[in-house]
């Protein structure tokens, strides 16, 4: 065996990562502090572990001394509770504590397209239009197509989804290379119904462990839906990104101020990791309504931002990257009993009716159908109250509930100073040194 590979797991070993998770130091939250190697993506698998759980981060505090990369996250149910069902601590530590090599393996197949012959993935981008997941949803009913799972994103007159499907007939994947290469044909031809767009993206495969957030995010990215498009109504749902320099410590300064939502620690890590950027130190801080990020960058070279147009783009997909799953417009919750059409039926009962669809999560479990709709009329504004009261008629107002109220876009954040708090944080060199936390020992 090559010496080196010794070499190699003789240092993992010596330095395995360290996973402490704490319910008594904070009254509202778990806190979970991680000590580990840093390599480039550490960050990001960190979060996505958490975020995969659906457990909600409410703050961050990020830092790297050398090749050691420290992280401090506050962390609650969907319920704003602590986190105390002792399987899902087990396996919080159980992931963030393995070998570099298995937490890769595990991390990349929490919330995964599972490698499977139980259904086949369809991967979709291109222009988004009013009535467009009806169009699809029509096409792949009327080629004997059930949709397992889906998850659909628009954003800046662009669409990406990532659907599962099966076989009507059988419930299993559909293998017949010419059906398959029908449906693609089909599935085209919807999607070039947006003639002011570039050509669109279909790919139909088996599915393979890539995870779908990451996917959708870059599906969109290679839309480029960063940029503007003439005529394109845009939200005022913020966000504020300001991309500055920290000459003195060689570093750019990232900040950014937005609505809170779930996800949004992910949505922002991933873009910064995609774009080939290291985040050497952060902070993530939530409060009511508004979240707070701010980080010190340097890009995989070790150089940071030196060019006006590279400011400039990483300002535009830091603010698409953001908006992708912001929660526009009425949230509109459908759960039934599974059928085959399901999707078809009740996405065209909405295109009748004028609703667009702005983002959806499609999923069906022991033949039980759970889909969420975030929707508006087709000029982007909120939906009429009598609109929706029509469509429950319609579908039955214990199958379709609205959640919440309409997510009317309110003014985007103002610029404020940089936090004095993160200033002093590039300049420790360990939690324990700014009394952010108790010590690890």
């Amino acid at each position: 065996m090559d010496d080196g590979d010794e070499y190699a797991k003789l240092i993992r070993r010596m330095n395995s990562p360290r996973v402490v998770i704490d319910n008594d130091a904070s009254e509202h939250a778990t806190i979970i502090k991680v000590d580990t190697v840093n390599r480039h993506g550490t960050l990001l698998e960190v979060v996505q572990v958490l975020t995969d759980l659906n457990l909600v981060i409410t703050k961050a505090y990020i830092s790297r001394d050398g090749v050691w990369f420290m992280d401090v996250l506050y962390v609650t149910g969907n319920d704003g509770s602590k986190v105390e069902d002792e399987s899902v601590l087990n396996y919080i530590q159980k992931v963030l504590e393995a070998d570099a090599n298995v937490f890769n393996s595990i991390g990349s197949s929490i919330g995964v397209l599972h490698s499977s012959k139980e259904h086949t993935s369809i991967e979709l981008s291109g222009g988004d239009r009013p009535g467009l997941l009806s169009e699809v949803s029509a096409v792949l009913a009327d080629m004997g197509c059930n949709v397992v799972n889906a998850e659909i994103w628009t954003h800046n007159a662009r669409v990406a989804a990532v659907m599962h499907i099966t076989e009507q007939s059988t419930g299993t994947a559909i293998e017949d290379p010419k059906r398959l290469s029908l449906i693609k044909k089909l599935l085209r031809n919807v999607l070039k119904g947006n003639g002011n767009f570039r050509s669109p993206r279909i790919c139909i495969s088996s599915p393979e462990e890539t995870h779908t957030g990451r996917r959708l995010h870059q599906m969109m990215f290679a839309a480029r839906d960063f940029e503007k498009l003439e005529g394109v109504k845009e939200n005022s749902l913020g966000p504020y990104v300001n991309v500055s320099d920290c000459a003195d410590r060689d570093y750019t300064v990232v900040t950014v101020r937005c609505i809170d939502r779930p996800k949004l620690l992910f949505d922002t890590v991933f873009a910064l990791t995609d774009m080939q950027y290291e985040v050497f130190h952060g902070t993530f801080i939530t409060g009511r309504k508004e979240a707070y990020q701010e980080y010190y960058i340097r890009h995989v070279d070790g150089l940071p931002i030196s060019s006006e147009a590279e400011r400039q783009r990483v300002t535009e997909c830091l603010e698409a990257a953001i908006k992708r799953r912001a929660s526009e417009g009425l949230e509109l919750e459908m759960c039934t009993d599974d059928r085959f059409g399901l999707l078809s039926d009740i996405t065209r009962i909405l295109r009748e009716s004028g609703v667009s669809i702005r983002r959806a999560e499609i999923s069906t479990e022991d033949g039980k159908a759970k889909d969420t709709f975030f929707v508006t009329d087709v000029s982007g504004n909120p939906v009429d109250p009598k609109i929706v009261r029509l469509i429950q008629q319609q579908v039955g107002h214990t199958v379709l509930r609205v959640r919440g109220k309409a997510n009317v876009p309110p003014e985007s954040p103002k610029e404020t100073p940089r936090s004095s708090l993160f200033g002093t944080l590039f300049r420790c060199r360990s939690f324990q040194n700014f009394g952010l936390i108790k010590s690890y020992t």
